[in-house]
């Protein structure tokens, strides 16, 4: 459920970007601290007002469809082929990072920022594990929990030893092209596709697609080289990412869905499920030298996305590949 909220993070961190990249040093003289106090207070304003706004939008918007019950767990370690808790982790890295970028362009310290970006995050990820826990369709899960946990602490314990994120979580995604060949249900009477699945599970435009359909996702750990060697003999702009994605997703836990009085199963040998590992070549796209604060700003922004780049991946069914251009 966390990736329902890429979208909304996505805007929030072209705000919070943009505006801690124009004020790295804030408090130079007493005379700004009137400047610094108004900012706090639009800072945990607005803060407040997003949380409600964007929990309570959830609920109507998404929960509130569905049947309640009382409050349950439910233990979904392993569905979608473990994209959805990477999903996780990625969206409470980018909610950290977005609050302590925020929280510093109030006039915060890094120590108070840093807290503040933790606790949001945590807070609005449970906000969405508790409405879970009443939702019958779902469920409290214990490995969400866990996964937002380590993509908080992923952040929050770089900021700590290094003063900045020399690993960041990024996310890739290329729209996947699927079948429109006929497939038989059980009986043999019913009639669907993969074209078909595909928009049943994860939308029919490119923005629903983009939230929710795994096959076409990766999620990256993007490690700044230059940053460790400290030798100047690595380009600052350039990254080695390590990737998971999967393949063959169009269910939870297999590949077999209900479609009105008809079963479809997709054969195991045909559809494989499977993970994917990529080693790939990555842009740090926030060490590129640019004169126009503008651009910088944007590039700041896109660098949270991996993009499309040579690579090598490993699977159980291909083995080691070469990728000229890997896209997602």
């Amino acid at each position: 459920m966390s990736v329902l909220l890429i979208s909304c993070l996505i805007l929030l961190l072209a705000s919070a970007k943009g505006s801690h990249a124009s004020d790295q040093l804030l408090i130079i003289k007493d005379s700004v601290d009137i400047d610094v106090g108004k900012r706090q207070k639009v800072f945990l304003v607005t803060g407040l007002s997003a949380y409600t706004t964007i929990a309570t939008g959830l609920y109507f918007a998404w929960y509130k469809t569905y049947d309640q019950r009382s409050f349950h767990f439910f233990d979904d370690y392993g569905e979608w082929q473990h994209m959805d808790k990477l999903g996780h982790g990625y969206s409470a890295y980018i909610q950290t990072d977005i609050v302590h970028d925020l929280a510093r362009w109030s006039g915060y310290s890094e120590k108070q920022a840093l807290h503040l970006g933790v606790a949001t995050s945590l807070l609005s990820q449970m906000t969405i594990e508790v409405m879970d826990g009443f939702s019958d369709r779902w469920g409290f899960s214990l490995s969400d929990v866990g996964y937002n946990l380590i993509g908080t602490s992923t952040y929050y314990l770089q900021q700590r030893i290094w003063s900045e994120q020399r690993i960041k979580m990024k996310m890739s995604y290329w729209p996947e092209s699927y079948d429109r060949g006929t497939i038989l249900s059980v009986s043999g009477v019913g009639q669907s596709s993969l074209e078909e699945r595909s928009t049943e599970l994860f939308g029919s435009n490119v923005f629903q697609r983009f939230i929710k359909d795994y096959n076409g996702q990766t999620i990256w750990a993007s490690v700044d080289i230059s940053a460790f060697s400290k030798n100047g003999i690595w380009p600052e702009w350039l990254n080695l990412a390590i990737g998971y994605s999967a393949e063959n997703l169009y269910g939870g836990f297999g590949n077999s869905w209900e479609s009105g009085q008809e079963t479809y199963v997709l054969a195991a040998n045909n559809y494989p499920r499977y993970g994917q590992w990529v080693m790939a070549i990555d842009y740090n796209l926030s060490r590129i030298m640019v004169n126009q604060p503008v651009l910088k700003k944007a590039l700041e922004v896109l660098d949270i996305f991996k993009w499309p780049a040579p690579a090598l991946s490993y699977d159980r069914n291909d083995g080691v590949q070469f990728h000229l251009i890997f896209k997602n």
